[in-house]
């Protein structure tokens, strides 16, 4: 019953300038990932998996793209039953403002949300990769009479500063919290571990209706959930944090208990790479949790093997191929595939993730890149092997991942 009283809400709006140039065209949870997948897509399946059949998505930066994604890979839900997936950009009902923060995007759809009447209201964020049944964070928010509730989870502390950090007592109610402090506190059990916010809450929406009024009105206010509505809730309210796989080491958690922040292009990089592992932990493969998104119709993917020309071999080793990829006599090795990708004769791509329609010419050599869209790299070129001369034509990060923005001419 819980699941039916519930709006889900997915903030999908954010500028996303830290995977820049992959946002150059597009907005964050419109990025591709793991080949044929977007990344919203993850997060709309987790509510279709968890019994959740009201969204509504709040669109803003460069969102044609992902309005498009939404068009033709989510119109599954059924209006007459009351279900539906809805994108929904800036109304301007309150002013002439664009979203000014995540609870201001709240606050100017508040008359949806008011006559779409949900008891409560899941506020996710359209740009991790997890899989998560939110029927049991409603459950745990409902059991402990709570006004909201945040999911959160045990990571690393020296990654800690990254997120809002979160102090529980033992009964879980929430006694402190800091949006991305630079010195976090660990935890009491492990000097070494942090509780983080996953941005992801629960509100039960009376009480978040009445938070979003009172904070609009605050001159003082940068209208954003981690940094001004939970720090002035939590000691008179009733809020509470939903541990995500427990309390417990970070490596001893099970595989549906991965999340990723895939808001840099290291931590996009290394996520498309934890894909590619024997034993994934996250684990797109499971029959009982399907990760929709839009699909193409696309031939299957090929690989060439030629013995007579030379030993030409197609070869993908401990990757990820999408429908309408030909691999034409070149080995591939820890690499993610989108659609219709190419590789021709004696090409090596290794460790990099190909977007849709990227072309590798013969002889040429790929290490550790992100290739957006339309790519077409030349005979015998390679990227990834100096990264002097790389940082010259294309953007390197600070681990050495090298990123050629769409439609790059070389």
């Amino acid at each position: 019953m819980v699941k039916k009283q519930t709006l889900a809400v997915v903030l999908a709006g954010g500028v996303g300038s830290r995977l820049f140039p992959l946002t150059q065209d597009r907005a964050k949870p419109a990025v591709p990932f793991g080949g044929k997948y977007r990344i919203i897509d993850f997060t709309l399946s987790n509510c279709i998996n968890s019994g959740i059949r009201k969204i509504i998505v709040l669109t803003q930066y460069k969102s044609s793209s992902l309005i498009r994604h939404l068009r033709d890979g989510w119109t599954i839900l059924n209006p007459e039953l009351g279900e539906y997936i809805l994108n929904i950009p800036p109304q301007m009902r309150i002013g002439t403002d664009w979203y000014l923060g995540t609870a201001d995007a709240l606050y100017q759809n508040l008359y949806f949300i008011k006559t779409a009447s949900p008891k409560y209201t899941l506020i996710l964020s359209g740009d991790h990769v997890y899989k998560m049944d939110y029927s049991k964070v409603l459950w745990f928010h409902r059991r402990k009479g709570a006004e909201l509730t945040i999911a959160g989870k045990i990571i690393p502390l020296k990654d800690a500063h990254h997120f809002g950090n979160i102090h529980a007592d033992e009964s879980m109610r929430i006694v402190g919290f800091e949006e991305k402090p630079e010195n976090p506190k660990p935890v009491p059990f492990d000097s070494g571990l942090a509780l983080i916010s996953m941005g992801i809450y629960v509100f039960t929406t009376d009480f978040m209706i009445d938070v979003l009024e009172k904070d609009a009105k605050d001159p003082h206010s940068t209208h954003d959930f981690g940094k001004d509505i939970i720090p002035s809730l939590i000691h008179n309210h009733k809020v509470y944090v939903y541990p995500f796989g427990g309390l417990r080491k970070r490596d001893k958690l099970p595989d549906d208990t991965y999340w990723r922040d895939v808001g840099t292009l290291d931590a996009y990089w290394e996520a498309n790479m934890d894909l590619t592992s024997v034993t994934p932990r996250f684990d797109l493969y499971d029959p009982d949790w399907p990760f929709r998104t839009y699909q193409g119709q696309f031939p299957p993917a090929k690989s060439v093997y030629d013995n007579v020309a030379g030993g030409r071999v197609g070869a993908a080793l401990d990757s990820l191929v999408c429908g309408g990829v030909v691999i034409s006599g070149g080995r591939v090795i820890r690499s993610v595939l989108s659609p219709s990708v190419r590789i021709h004769s004696y090409a090596e791509v290794v460790e990099s993730v190909l977007f849709d329609r990227v072309d590798v010419g013969r002889r040429a050599r790929i290490r550790k890149a992100i290739i957006d869209k339309d790519v077409k790299i030349p005979k015998g070129m390679e990227i990834g092997y100096d990264l002097t001369e790389d940082a010259k034509r294309f953007t390197v990060t600070e681990s050495g991942i090298v990123v050629v923005p769409r439609g790059t001419k070389l």
